[in-house]
């Protein structure tokens, strides 16, 4: 099989490069262990998508060993196989047309709270800027098909959270542009971890949702940067 040639071929090439970046900004966050988690990109204005190949080390990864595949999963080129988790991304891309990356890991903290399939409260105001409400638990699913695209899009759909523990397996976060669904997973652990802490002290009370969301739209809509070419996702940590 080889890739078809598109009037969108160096658009594939620039992903291509962002994307394997990406992949990075797992491993120095902490995010990944070994081969686990992944990143996907949706290619705009096409039914295609690039995402990590299954079982390859991140020290591994170029950008020519990301695997591009229709929103089904069939790659659409000769090489190496597609993430296992490509089903579930496909699925999500398919029915959130809104949705441009999707990110995976087992950080953690993060895995720590699905494990026990305990979304993390709102309680302090950095949750309540990135995710405007609790961060919530989706269904148990299989790994290998579509079951857990599923379960995310059930959960986030008319959910202000780019975020969702799915139980027993770990975190799955979304985002208008890879990059943003990469923010969302370092933002996601560092919840997991600072509720985590915060409850080794005692009870931890959510915010007011009055608050939650008068603290979510000023973070989306006010903080920041706000010029004509300024990224979406950047200049928003508190």
């Amino acid at each position: 099989m080889t890739s078809p040639t598109t009037s969108n071929d160096a658009e594939v090439q620039a992903l291509r490069r962002e994307v394997c970046a990406l992949h990075q900004e797992l491993v120095r966050w902490g995010l990944v262990a070994w081969t686990s988690g992944n990143v996907s990109a949706r290619v705009p204005g096409t039914q295609l998508m690039l995402i990590k190949p299954s079982g390859v080390s991140y020290d591994a990864l170029t950008p020519e060993t990301l695997v591009l595949t229709d929103l089904h999963g069939t790659p659409q080129q000769d090489g190496a196989t597609p993430s296992s988790d490509t089903g579930a991304h496909g699925y999500v891309y398919r029915a959130m047309p809104d949705v441009g990356g999707i990110v995976h890991t087992h950080s953690p903290y993060a895995t720590a709270w699905a494990a026990r399939s305990e979304p993390i409260p709102c309680a302090v105001t950095a949750i309540a800027d990135e995710f405007g409400a609790e961060i919530p638990v989706g269904p148990f699913a299989m790994i290998g098909n579509d079951e857990i695209g599923r379960g995310i899009v059930d959960t986030l759909s008319g959910h202000p959270s780019p975020a969702v523990l799915m139980a027993q397996h770990g975190p799955f976060t979304i985002g208008p542009t890879p990059r943003a669904a990469v923010k969302a997973a370092v933002m996601c652990e560092d919840a997991a971890r600072t509720i985590h802490l915060a409850r080794q002290q005692g009870q931890v009370e959510p915010l007011p949702p009055e608050h939650i969301a008068a603290l979510h739209h000023r973070y989306q809509n006010v903080y920041g940067q706000r010029t004509e070419h300024s990224d979406p996702t950047e200049g928003r940590n508190q």
